[in-house]
């Protein structure tokens, strides 16, 4: 419910406009997203003509392909060593009005068109699915480290 970083659906340009307005909404702890990764499917709230219609998922470049380094207005860091886990590059990214195509957002469950109409395809909830599944994982492996 608190998630702050936005979609804004720019039509002109046929684009989303994706912004970390504040620290709290940096994104912490993908794997390899410190040095590595090019692309993230990002998670943020789909904002059009002022209106949110939730949380959905968008591909996002983060880095050029050949040279690696940012694209403009993305923001990435390496979270640093962490105890007993010190292989993954686990990182932090904020963003600054980045803007990827319409067509960006991962539409399998809800889609926006050229002229901003929001539709749902499928059961929304299903997002939460996979976060859950992880979680669960985490707190039940847990128990094997202790």
């Amino acid at each position: 419910m608190g998630l702050e970083t936005t979609a804004t659906l720019d039509m002109t340009t046929d684009e989303f406009i994706i912004h970390t307005p504040t620290p709290t909404a940096t994104k912490f702890w993908p794997g390899e997203l410190g040095r590595f990764t090019t692309h993230a499917a990002l998670f943020a709230r789909l904002v059009i003509d002022g209106n949110s219609y939730g949380i959905h998922c968008f591909m996002v470049p983060l880095r050029d392909l050949h040279t690696f380094k940012h694209l403009p207005g993305v923001k990435t860091g390496d979270l640093g060593p962490k105890v007993g886990y010190s292989t993954k590059d686990n990182g932090w990214a904020t963003f600054n009005n980045v803007r990827i195509p319409r067509t960006n957002m991962l539409m399998g469950l809800a889609e926006v068109d050229k002229e901003g109409s929001f539709s749902i395809k499928k059961d929304m909830r299903v997002l939460y699915s996979t976060m859950l599944y992880i979680r669960m994982y985490i707190s039940t492996g847990v128990s094997n480290y202790l």
